[in-house]
């Protein structure tokens, strides 16, 4: 198999551009958690400049001698060639025949450790090779981490979100820049029956140090690497007492854009689902840029370093079990009804967007200001819920639950792990951001969004209704689609992958055509500013028979927003004779 052509199609497909320090959210809901005892993780992958297609790598077996030659996942340069492995499991963009998956954030940390020469290992190739050699998550680390060891590390700090059918864990990793080859990093496993996350800002603080790394031992719950601590304290980057060290205060000192553009998103989810979190006024206070240095954390654990006290739990317990349709809505987030909630100031214009277009921050007269940045962000590029089920054949358990564009505006579409090829509509090469697809679904979900940014409150709600429409159904055939698929599977697993491929990729064919549909009905009925009276999805006529529509409708801007444009400006708008 010619690896180099698949990574550059990938590199040239989805990831054409750099993402920014605050791109990227990751959801974690436990096996325990869960409603159904799935585990789930996901992740939303932003940039101005990414295309949402799904990469798929067929399982493959190798010979001795052969290389992976390894291209850096953002700029697209050859890093170096590594030995393959004997066997490379089937991987489906990020998740793998064996239900393992993996998502991440990019944090950055310390800029001196921020690059190393001669490493040949980014965060994308780590994800990918990962997910091609490993079973579990726990394999999934070590595999991850001794290749970084061996072959360097090659981009700054990152988290990483790693699930099998069992097992939910958080890594987080930094190379040693100029210092050494490799990385320092710790991982640890979410606890059953709690839900965490991250978003671009480290989240691991102090851990029970490990003497050694068991990877058989089921009970170790900890795995770092051996000088994490020491690396710090050799490099004075920290010069604390080894039981009070914080990795992320360590390797990414939290800051102001770190709690407000980055942790408020993880709160945000964690106040939805928690309501310890949400009536937690020093929570909310974090989240929005507000630390407090107190000698002691909310939990009441000493804090002799004088860390930000106040900052979020790596974990929380929610209040009842999670559902996927609750995960799913967690990655719509704008921070709705909370003190973030960006719907009704006027950056919002009179339809109520809660979106704020680039740059993040801005300044007048020499004061600088931000625009809020939550988990749904019109940059987008695809987004998905990883869902392992451990009752199920493993290619039958694992659900690539994959959307493009805006989460607010997609719809996930189940693509099982056990696939032997994807939709086209989905499929790499069909389209970029810089070519035109009539069957890309890419380039369907953003006409439909960017249609709904220019009268949010009015169009929105249809894209809502559909959007559940359809997920409630995609829901419902996989009921049907696990049982037969399972019966099949005891027969000929074979045909049971050819099953699981057909429904998948008819599923995201038809959604993307479905879509281009949707999108014409939706531009029909709100051209022009005014509002054509339809019933269902269907535009109707005025009773001739002549397709000339009823008289449509003029909502204008709302009368909050007509204060608005009135002011400032005099009588210059006033109408003569009136009040």
């Amino acid at each position: 198999m010619n690896y180099k052509i698949i990574i550059i199609s990938l590199i040239t497909a989805i990831i054409s551009g750099i993402p920014t320090s605050r791109a990227c959210t990751n959801l974690i809901v436990t096996k325990g958690a869960s409603s159904d005892g799935s585990v789930m993780i996901t992740y939303a992958a932003d940039s101005h400049t990414r295309y949402g297609g799904i990469a798929f790598y067929p399982a493959a077996d190798h010979k001795p001698g052969d290389l992976c030659e390894v291209y850096h996942y953002e700029n697209g340069k050859l890093l170096g060639s590594i030995p393959e492995a004997a066997h490379t499991y089937s991987v489906v963009q990020f998740m793998n025949e064996h239900q393992v998956a993996i998502g991440e954030t990019t944090w950055g940390g310390l800029d001196s450790l921020s690059s190393q020469p001669g490493a040949i290992l980014d965060y994308g190739s780590l994800m990918r090779i990962g997910l091609q050699r490993s079973k579990t998550a726990r394999e999934m680390i070590k595999v991850m981490t001794e290749l970084v060891a061996q072959y360097g590390y090659a981009t700054s700090g990152e988290s990483f979100s790693i699930s099998d059918a069992n097992e939910a864990w958080i890594l987080e990793l930094i190379g040693k820049g100029k210092y050494e080859k490799g990385a320092v990093w710790v991982a640890r496993l979410i606890p059953d029956g709690y839900v965490s996350g991250h978003a671009n800002q480290a989240r691991i603080t102090t851990f029970p140090f490990q003497k050694t790394n068991n990877w058989n031992d089921l009970k170790q719950t900890v795995y770092h690497s051996a000088d994490v601590i020491s690396f710090a304290k050799k490099h004075d980057f920290y010069k604390g007492t080894d039981e009070a060290f914080s990795f992320s205060d360590v390797y990414n000192p939290l800051n102001f854009g770190g709690a407000r553009f980055c942790d408020a998103r993880v709160w945000s989810f964690f106040r939805k689902i928690s309501k310890a979190v949400r009536d937690n006024q020093a929570y909310t206070s974090y989240a929005m840029g507000k630390f407090d240095k107190n000698a002691r954390f909310i939990d009441q654990t000493a804090n002799p370093n004088r860390f930000v006290s106040n900052r979020l739990p790596l974990w929380v317990k929610p209040d009842s079990p999670v559902t996927l349709q609750q995960v799913m809505a967690g990655m719509r987030d704008h921070y709705e009804d909370t003190p973030l909630d960006m719907r009704n100031d006027p950056g919002a214009g009179p339809y109520q967007a809660p979106y704020r277009w680039r740059p993040m921050e801005f300044e007048v007269d020499s004061v600088t200001y931000l625009c809020e940045r939550a988990i749904a962000t019109q940059q987008t590029g695809y987004s998905f819920v990883a869902q392992s089920r451990s009752w199920l054949p493993a290619p039958i358990g694992g659900i690539f639950w994959f959307g493009v564009d805006d989460t607010d505006g997609c719809v996930y579409a189940p693509v099982y792990c056990g696939v032997n090829r994807i939709p086209e509509s989905f499929a790499l090469g069909n389209g970029s951001m810089i070519s035109w697809s009539e069957t890309s679904a890419f380039w369907t979900f953003n006409q439909v969004n960017n249609w709904a940014y220019s009268r949010y409150n009015l169009i929105h709600p249809e894209i809502e209704t559909y959007q559940a429409q359809l997920e409630k159904q995609y829901a419902s055939e996989v009921q049907v689609t696990d049982k037969l698929a399972t019966e099949l599977y005891k027969q000929d697993p074979v045909a049971a992958t050819d099953y699981l491929t057909a429904y998948s990729v008819y599923t995201g064919n038809k959604l993307a055509a479905d879509w281009k549909v949707f999108y014409q009905y939706l531009f029909m009925k709100y051209m022009d500013g005014n509002m054509k009276i339809t019933e269902g999805r269907k535009l109707l006529d005025n009773g001739n028979g002549k397709n000339i529509p009823r008289k449509p409708q003029h909502p204008g801007y709302g009368k909050e927003w007509e204060r608005i444009m009135i002011q400032g400006t005099g009588d210059r708008l006033k109408v003569p004779n009136s009040k």
